[in-house]
């Protein structure tokens, strides 16, 4: 079987895991994100994987802090589409059983100690949105490669 239009084929890998709704959970899954793309051949200290780790810290750190529902756990979800004309892109998904605290980037407040997060992942993101699910949300981010 060929590829279409003479591109080379695509090549899709899945990352999925559901974590307590802890500050650990979130710590996790960060760690357990970053050697799923050093198993992907996406080594430690490239950007995209620097980015990604921030990303992931920021999204499950929302999830934990904002998302929380006793007795609950947030999943992350990581797909790597690569090998396709656009160079690859890698999403990145937290979904948490909040669905009515949906995320916002605030405006910035002089010497604020919190509420930078998604101005990060506005800044990094190609693109970010969030989705409703039948319980709860899901917040996606993709990184170019």
């Amino acid at each position: 079987m060929t590829a279409p239009s003479g591109h080379p084929p695509a090549f899709v890998r899945v990352f999925t895991q559901r974590f307590s709704c802890t500050p650990r959970g979130a710590r996790l899954a960060r760690q357990l994100a970053l050697v799923s793309l050093h198993d992907w051949g996406v080594p430690e200290g490239t950007r995209l994987s620097a980015d990604a780790g921030l990303l992931v810290a920021e999204l499950t750190s929302n999830a934990v802090t904002h998302g929380r529902v006793l007795g609950r756990d947030f999943e992350l979800r990581m797909t790597l589409l690569d090998g396709d004309p656009t160079g690859g892109v890698l999403r990145l998904e937290v979904s948490d059983p909040r669905r009515d605290r949906r995320p916002a980037v605030q405006p910035q407040e002089y010497q604020a100690e919190s509420g930078h997060g998604l101005r990060i992942v506005d800044a990094l993101a190609s693109d970010w949105g969030v989705m409703d699910r039948i319980i709860g949300k899901t917040v996606w981010a993709e990184l170019a490669r």
